[in-house]
């Protein structure tokens, strides 16, 4: 590399790490006079990099941005953590357009990284792992994504045409804020929206928005809406119940809503069946199970757990699942959940139930 482009290549990095720089400073660092940093500008400017000139004391120069992207300067950290986001999304994405765009990405990054990056880079293995529901995320058109980005951004009523699931739901549907998975489309009237927020759960991608026309929160598919143009009028942001954006989504999809106020762990505001129970197991054993709930040490073998669930029911199958006798529990709901799933699984244990035997995945013998 010659001089003249190492310095070209030099200034630029400094521009991009604070875009306003003085001229003598620009100077001091490159190690040359005011008139080589001007040529040098201009030679970043030949290159279609935006460098304004500054008035001032000293004058300076300020990196904008241009109508088209230029080439980037980025150190090794910057590298390494562009390109693990791009191979997460790769890895993870629905097979739709902005995953075939990652993959196009990551491939373009790592064949001109040196080899010191793509040892670090290609040590990260990443797993996609299905959501909740076991079934595949469905497809997000980019122009969708980026449409309903933008008027979250600008704050813009949003017209959208959506198409609600014909027959199945997940817990807490449209009715209850959250649309659930459908085995077709059906067409309804346009909808007059506040978007606020856009949240992926799953590898699915909704719109937290205010509903004008329902005087509601209601949570959209992105892969059901489509904007219509022209967008609508700014608006002033709402304040979300519970203040946290997570939380509230979950608390939806459990099936509850947060309250007014401030924001409370997913665990108690989601949840709309809440208890408690006294195992005799050390905290300590239970904690690495206990996911969204709280625990309570009560002795050196005996801890106090409060989690919650969508049903008093399957609340008592989670406290069967931790494996330890129950000393205690409440409210009077709980209880009468774990004498019902008790007695379920006691009539199977004493042969009260039809034996069925199904063959295990991968397994070819019956040892």
């Amino acid at each position: 590399m010659t001089e003249t482009s190492r310095r070209t290549l030099l200034l630029l990095s400094l521009l991009q790490t604070r875009p306003d720089r003085t001229g003598p400073e620009l100077a001091r660092r490159l190690g040359v006079d005011p008139r080589t940093v001007r040529r040098d500008v201009e030679r970043l400017r030949d290159l279609g990099y935006r460098v304004v000139a500054t008035r001032g004391r000293d004058g300076g120069y300020r990196l904008d941005a241009g109508a088209e992207l230029p080439p980037l300067l980025f150190d090794d950290e910057q590298v390494v953590a562009l390109t693990v986001a791009l191979r997460t999304v790769a890895a993870s994405g629905p097979g739709d357009a902005i995953e075939e765009a990652s993959v196009r990405a990551l491939a373009t990054v790592r064949q001109v990284l040196p080899a010191r990056l793509r040892h670090r880079v290609d040590a990260v293995d990443v797993v996609p792992v299905p959501g909740g529901t076991g079934r595949p995320a469905p497809s997000v058109d980019v122009d969708v994504l980026l449409a309903v980005s933008t008027a979250v951004r600008r704050r813009e009523v949003l017209r959208l045409d959506y198409a609600p699931p014909v027959a199945t739901t997940e817990a807490g549907a449209e009715t209850g804020g959250v649309n659930g998975p459908g085995t077709g489309r059906a067409a309804t009237a346009p909808r007059r929206v506040e978007p606020h927020h856009v949240v992926v759960r799953d590898g699915r991608w909704y719109l937290l928005a205010w509903d004008l026309d329902r005087a509601d929160w209601r949570t959209f598919r992105l892969d059901r809406t489509t904007p219509r143009e022209p967008t609508g009028p700014r608006f002033a942001p709402r304040e979300l119940p519970g203040g946290d954006v997570g939380a509230f989504v979950a608390a939806r999809f459990a099936g509850s809503t947060p309250s007014s106020g401030s924001a409370s762990p997913a665990g108690e505001a989601g949840w709309p069946c809440r208890g408690w129970v006294e195992l005799a197991a050390p905290a300590q054993a239970v904690v690495p199970f206990v996911e969204d709930g709280a625990v309570e040490v009560l002795g050196p073998d005996r801890c106090r757990v409060a989690l919650g669930s969508w049903s008093w029911v399957a609340l008592a199958a989670r406290v069967a699942a931790f494996d330890a006798d129950v000393l205690a529990a409440g409210p009077a709901e709980l209880v009468a959940a774990c004498a019902t799933v008790a007695g379920r699984l006691g009539r199977r244990a004493t042969g009260g139930g039809r034996s069925v035997e199904r063959p295990v995945p991968g397994r070819t013998d019956r040892s």
